[in-house]
Formats: C-alpha cells, sequence, structure tokens
C-alpha cells in the first residue's frame, strides 16, 4: 500500500500540502470502511461523508470508488521516480533506490494499522486484489524504467525497454520492502521499522550472504 508519509506531504505549497491531506483523508476513509463493512457496502457518499468532504470533492480525486481502495497515493510513484533521477551521482543504484523507498515509508509504523486493514479489504475482494496487483505491477515498471534512465545518463526513454538489471533491481527492492514490513510486524518489539529496512537492503548490498551458522 502507498501511503503518503508526512515527510512528503511536507513538500509542496500550502495547496499541494492540503490536496495530498484531502486525498490521504479520503482514502484512509475507505479503507476503514470497507474493512469494517465491505467494500461491495461502502458506498462514494459515505466514503465523503467520513473524511468531512462532499462527493465532488472525492471525484476530484478518483474516477471511481474502487479507485479509493487501491489506488492510495497516486503521486508516491512519481516522487519515487524523481528521487531515483535526482539522487547523488556517487550512489550506486540500490542505494538510490533504497534512498526513494525510505522516504515513502518515513511514517510505517504509524501507518501500520492502515496497511493491514487495506491487505484485508484486498485479499476480501478478489477484483480489487487483482487491480491491487495491477497498480504495483505498474509502479515497479515505473521504477525500472527510472533505474534504466539513471544507469543510462542521456535520458532516452527509447530502445528495448528498461533491461534485464533494471527490472530486476526493481522487482528485488519491492520484495525487500515486503519482507521488511512482514518481518517487522512480527518482531516490533526488536527493532524500529526503518531499521529493518536498512538492514534488508544492507543484505541485498553485501549480495545476499549466508548468516554464520
Amino acid at each position: 500500500m502507498q501511503l503518503m508519509s508526512e515527510k512528503s506531504a511536507a513538500g509542496g505549497g500550502l495547496r499541494e500540502r492540503k490536496k495530498r491531506a484531502t486525498r490521504a483523508a479520503l482514502a484512509e476513509a475507505a479503507v476503514r470502511l470497507a474493512a469494517e463493512h465491505g467494500a461491495d457496502k461502502v458506498t462514494v457518499e459515505a466514503i465523503s461523508a467520513a473524511a468531512g468532504v462532499s462527493v465532488r470533492t472525492f471525484f476530484n480525486y478518483f474516477e471511481s470508488r474502487d479507485d479509493a481502495f487501491v489506488v492510495v497515493d497516486a503521486d508516491a510513484g512519481a516522487r519515487m521516480r524523481r528521487a531515483v533521477l535526482e539522487a547523488p551521482a556517487e550512489l550506486s543504484p540500490l542505494a538510490a533506490l533504497r534512498e526513494a523507498m525510505a522516504a515513502e515509508l518515513a511514517e510505517a509504523e504509524q501507518q501500520h494499522e492502515l496497511w493491514r486493514l487495506h491487505a484485508k479489504v484486498l485479499h476480501a475482494s478478489p477484483h480489487l486484489l487483482a487491480r491491487g496487483v495491477g497498480a504495483h505491477m505498474e509502479a515497479e515498471a515505473d521504477l525500472a524504467d527510472a533505474i534504466a534512465l539513471r544507469l543510462r545518463g542521456d535520458g532516452d526513454t527509447h530502445g528495448d525497454g528498461p533491461g534485464l538489471y533494471p527490472r530486476l533491481l526493481a522487482a528485488v527492492a519491492g520484495a525487500a520492502v515486503r519482507t521488511s514490513m512482514d518481518h517487522w510486524s512480527a518482531h516490533q518489539e526488536e527493532a524500529a521499522f526503518l531499521d529493518v529496512f536498512h538492514e534488508v537492503f544492507t543484505l541485498l548490498a553485501a549480495g545476499l550472504p549466508a548468516p554464520p551458522a
């Protein structure tokens, strides 16, 4: 689930911050109502009322009701793409991707309950789950493209696509985030989420050596 962090919301002007806050409120209301009543029973009117906005405002942010359950933060992918492309040149592609993802996950511990509810909503509705998988694959492809552009360094978007390395790196990074979240969820008392996240990426950077016996 792509949830907006406070750090991300802090960027931009007042108008942009208000827009992000409204979108986040609508998405949270949708997820919480769906987790309680079932997505099929939740209306746009109910979501809007729970977020304290009008139905017209809802459709300023989402094309359909289902988008509120799936496309939680439509700008997250663009922010990560920009962060990867603008990262210092001395950073490796893996390090640039790690920093971009860490910025988006800065508030993961506070948002953990909402992440859990979001997963519950998607798994309870096959068509929403399919849309969620599609959104994830699209985000992964965008990251792979950003990695490829960073490696080429010439802004050329033509050719045969991102190539094997960028696709693999984007996919592995996504798996690393899921692994970090799953491990932290089961061991919250042992370490902060971002500490687990960085440990996972350290293992990746080292080539996944086997742990000592």
